[in-house]
């Protein structure tokens, strides 16, 4: 779903791993993990999790970026639940998401 919804972007690589992501993006020569946070008690887990990854690999950085107000409320969980419940949620999830939602839960 990532692919799909990421292919108008030409400057944008979708890929997996396992492990640490710090040492994945070491291996990959990154100098900056971005990470979204939607509210404060997303900021909290963040700051503990950049501060440990700053002690294993002192070159990496984080770098939060703030949520606009329009999506700052918007979780997959939530985003499940209306879908489920028979909501409509094509204004929240990219289309290819979307079309996914309606196969799993039979729409």
């Amino acid at each position: 779903m990532l692919k799909q919804s990421t292919t108008s972007f030409t400057n944008v690589e979708v890929d997996s791993f396992q492990g640490l992501l710090v040492d994945y993006a070491a291996h990959r020569q990154a100098g900056v993990i971005l990470r979204g946070i939607r509210a404060i008690s997303d900021y909290e887990a963040e700051l503990q999790m950049a501060l440990l990854n700053r002690r294993m690999r002192p070159g990496i950085e984080t770098i939060f970026l703030m949520a606009s107000e329009q999506h700052s409320f918007l979780s997959s969980r939530m985003v499940k639940a209306i879908a489920t419940l028979g909501g409509d949620v094509s204004s929240f999830v990219p289309a290819a998401v979307w079309k996914r939602l309606h196969v799993k839960i039979g729409r």
